[in-house]
């Protein structure tokens, strides 16, 4: 059985964009010090050297999220500091000198000018747009750092709470200065885990607050082509009112993401938004006006090598499918490199890289890194690299800039054992694209067994008595399969453990097949 899932049309906004993007997440500024490093000067986004530019080109990426751009301010920083011995497990030789502060405690929506300012990253981008590239940003919805202008001008923006929970919840709440006297400020937090410390929790219901973010998000989309939206599930009505109970008053007339989106839409009509979201809530947050939402179940089955759910994952709605953004690691999540290690690294990549979406790689995951780098930090420990992991990624991400991944029909195949009481098929996740007269089939198989299956090939309609001819664009190897047209167009596959295979297919024909067709062309024309 196959299940046929058209995903070739792009998402509803990204006419400037292309299907399925690949993205390219750097943090900022652990890459610029890497860089001032390398070449002996400060370097920032204004003077980024041409061989790196072209680098990063090379790659195929077509977007680039440049992570950790804004202002954190002295709040944010000071808050970080506390915390220096912690950040010692990345980064054994700390000093308060490679601590800026959290790139999610922001004091306020400028660049940096430690990193180039305004004009170093509009400089930044343009020399990205000429390669091909487009810039990708940050926006945190649900808080701010405890030192933001809002505090003081626009309390109103905030969640308070009264002098009494100071004592009682200092964890929870801070005290500060505003226009109208002191107000006590709840900090950051989601329903699931402890306040964020160097936060300012926002009032999602807040008229104002949302009128405000759409002017921020307006004047971030100057400097940018998407958006990256920090915990977007955060700020939705019904989990800001199971997060912050009666202290959040009623639910607003509409969600704050079906009135923000439109607004920063209706003056950059092509802005690409990608939510960072959990808790099953992907749907929801597409419904709402995002292009791409994280697919964080999928990383979880991966990352378990839990084969039947992951099979079961890519059956879900086609539209589901292609508005999801995969990713094995970011800059949340612990290294690919030291959860998978390096043969089940490359199966995963090849699984997320050649599904229907859009697809998030981290710096330093092409090269094999290790090591997890807090937020917090600009400096990264040294490490050795990958040759043979960059040399596949390049291989992989080659593959995937052909247009049948971004224009072709995507489908899940069904897995068959080989002979009855044979279950070393239910290893084997496979599936197809086609474009035009291009196909792939692609196999991949994350156990550590073998994997033997039958693979039914009839969406292709193959001409009977055929055979194809398979050449695997990651082994560089040539073969060629019978297909068995006995009932059913299917063909026999053995795949070794924990190997990605991507089959470029050629139909070769039976001399009695040509003649056929020969026969019926003359029978037509006559």
């Amino acid at each position: 059985m196959s299940l046929r899932q058209d995903v070739s049309a792009a998402p509803p906004n990204a006419a400037a964009w292309k299907a399925n993007p690949i993205v390219y997440e750097i943090n900022t500024w652990v890459w610029l010090r890497h860089l001032s490093d390398k070449y002996g000067y400060e370097i920032n986004l204004l003077n980024v050297p041409k061989a790196e530019i072209d680098d990063l080109a090379s790659w195929g990426f077509d977007a680039l999220w440049l992570m950790g751009v804004w202002h954190r301010g002295q709040a944010t920083r000071l808050s970080a500091l506390n915390y220096l011995h912690e950040y010692q497990l990345a980064l054994p030789d700390v000093t308060e000198a490679d601590v800026p502060g959290s790139a999610y405690a922001i004091h306020d929506y400028q660049v940096e000018e430690r990193i180039g300012g305004r004009h170093g990253l509009a400089a930044f981008r343009e020399r990205l747009a000429a390669q091909g590239i487009k810039l990708v940003l940050d926006y945190v919805p649900n808080h701010v750092a405890t030192d933001h202008s809002w505090i003081h001008s626009h309390p109103e923006f905030f969640l308070q709470g009264a002098t009494a929970e100071l004592e009682s919840r200092g964890e929870d709440f801070f005290l500060a200065n505003s226009v109208d006297g002191d107000k006590v400020i709840a900090r950051g937090r989601d329903p699931y885990f402890p306040s964020w410390i160097d936060t300012a929790q926002l009032n999602a219901f807040s008229p104002g607050l949302r009128q405000a973010a759409i002017e921020t998000l307006v004047d971030i989309g100057n400097q940018c082509d998407g958006l990256r939206c920090d915990m977007a599930m955060l700020v939705m009505n019904s989990v800001f009112s199971e997060t912050w109970g009666a202290r959040a008053g009623s639910h607003p007339a509409c969600e704050f993401w079906t009135e923000i989106i439109p607004a920063v839409r209706s003056v950059h009509p092509q802005m690409l938004f990608m939510a960072e979201v959990y808790w099953d809530l992907e749907g929801e947050m597409q419904t709402q006006g995002f292009d791409y939402t994280y697919d964080k179940r999928l990383y979880d089955r991966v990352i378990d090598n839990d084969i039947p759910a992951i099979r079961a994952h890519l059956r879900a709605d086609p539209v589901l499918q292609r508005s999801h953004i995969r990713f094995i690691e970011n800059h949340d999540e612990e290294r690919a490199a030291s959860v998978l290690g390096t043969d089940r690294q490359r199966v995963a990549a090849a699984l997320i890289c050649t599904l229907p979406g859009a697809v998030l790689l981290h710096e330093g995951q092409l090269t094999g890194r290790s090591v997890k780098l807090p937020v917090q930090i600009n400096r990264r420990p040294q490490q050795p690299e990958d040759p043979l992991l960059e040399r596949f990624y390049r291989r992989l991400l080659a593959e995937t800039r052909h247009a049948l991944y971004r224009l072709g029909h995507w489908q899940l195949i069904e897995t068959c054992p080989a002979r009855e009481g044979d279950h070393a098929s239910d290893s084997l996740i496979a599936h197809t694209w086609e474009y035009e007269a291009e196909r792939r089939l692609i196999a991949i198989n994350l156990a550590d067994t073998w994997s033997r299956s039958r693979l039914e090939l009839s969406h292709w309609a193959l001409p009977g008595g055929c055979s194809l001819q398979l050449y695997d664009v990651l082994t560089e190897s040539h073969s060629e399969k019978p297909v068995d047209d006995s009932g059913s167009e299917s063909i026999f596959l053995e795949i070794p453990p924990q190997s990605a295979h991507i089959f470029h297919i050629v139909v070769r024909e039976s001399g009695r097949s040509r003649a056929m067709k020969e026969h019926d062309r003359l029978d037509r024309a006559t």
